[in-house]
């Protein structure tokens, strides 16, 4: 874990090159790549396989097609909250898990910008710079803080979204919108934030942080409870643990 760990920092000169993160491909609407993520990506990929050579690689960069998802992949993310990094708002993170037979056993996501990095393996705890973190212990909405998502690229959902953030809002202490569902995770895995919810996320947006939230103590899960996908977008609710039924069941009422 120390050489996976060494290996992510070692993106930060990329990460923060302010002429790369403004040389930009528009992919879609709100929906960007720039030549720091290609950067980071073209860093990992070759020393991840390297290190680990029976390992495959999804990001959201490449063709992921053909992935045997019984198998190890690493998951990465190489710039969560690109739109963050093109306005330099300074909350965006490097992004890698590793699933094992789709169950996520380890996560890395580093902050360049803050120089956090927080670290989970199945079993092992989860860390931010190297000491141990846990999820809060709010036992209510009341007494929470909510990250939401706004599924940028998804302009359709706007009303239903804005809908369960004004829920969330009325029930909450209040709401925090950061960009980067990475970080969102990680931010409840420390107990900064109590929840957190947004709507069509991919796989590479959550793995990491999934595995790191899930060793802190939190609870995530789909929308309607189950397991996400981590072949295809899934709705994402994220919690302490202790207010997640309650979480749940604010943002499925009608």
């Amino acid at each position: 874990m120390d050489k996976l760990i060494e290996l992510v920092r070692e993106t930060k000169a990329i990460a923060l090159d302010s002429g790369s993160a403004h040389d930009i491909t528009i992919k879609g609407k709100a929906d960007f790549v720039t030549k720091v993520d290609i950067g980071v990506q073209e860093f990992l990929m070759p020393r991840l396989r390297e290190m680990y050579p029976d390992v495959q690689f999804m990001s959201e960069e490449k063709d992921n097609s053909g992935i045997d998802m019984s198998g190890r992949v690493w998951v990465l993310d190489p710039i969560d909250g690109t739109t963050n990094l093109i306005h330099d708002y300074r909350m965006s993170a490097v992004s890698l898990g590793m699933l094992d037979n789709g169950v996520p056993v380890c996560g890395v996501v580093y902050n360049p910008f803050t120089n956090e990095l927080y670290s989970a393996r199945r079993g092992g705890g989860a860390f931010l710079n190297g000491s141990s973190i846990r999820v809060s212990e709010a036992s209510s909405l009341s007494e929470s803080l909510i990250s939401v998502g706004t599924s940028p690229y998804y302009k359709e959902l706007a009303d239903a979204n804005f809908d369960i953030i004004k829920r969330l809002f009325i029930a909450s202490e209040d709401v925090r919108r950061c960009g980067s569902a990475a970080m969102d995770l990680c931010y409840i895995a420390c107990g900064r934030v109590d929840g957190y919810f947004e709507k069509r996320l991919k796989p590479w947006d959550y793995t990491a942080g999934i595995a790191i939230l899930r060793e802190a103590g939190g609870a995530v899960t789909a929308l309607d409870g189950g397991e996400p996908s981590y072949s295809s977008p899934s709705d994402i609710a994220a919690s302490n643990g202790s207010i997640h039924s309650e979480l749940l069941s604010l943002i499925m009422a009608q």
